[in-house]
């Protein structure tokens, strides 16, 4: 391996690639796989099971259900207290000094 330029090092080169979430679409033999499956009625698993889209769901439904129950069990004065606390903690907290 050589070296154009031995101050510059190829492992820091400053940037990184951005990552997505997407992912990789399928090759030709992957795709044509597919197709083949489908056709025959065997498709493939889904990207997320049956049992986490259903626990996400509940859990959607829970956390709506649960904000409206606390608001209506909280007095105005724990209320009060609650959010008084939030915000002295978020003013409490020291902030950074840029680098320069």
């Amino acid at each position: 391996m050589v070296r154009l330029d031995p101050s510059v090092s190829t492992c820091h080169h400053g940037r990184m690639p951005k990552r997505t979430s997407k992912s990789k679409p399928l090759d030709t033999v992957q795709n044509a796989r597919r197709v083949v499956m489908a056709s025959i009625g065997e498709a493939d698993p889904p990207s997320r099971s049956l049992i986490s889209q259903a626990m996400a769901e509940m859990g959607r439904k829970g956390g709506r259900i649960g904000g409206k129950r606390r608001l209506e069990t909280l007095s105005d004065r724990r209320r009060s207290q609650i959010a008084r606390e939030a915000a002295q903690a978020r003013w409490a907290k020291k902030k950074k000094k840029p680098a320069a």
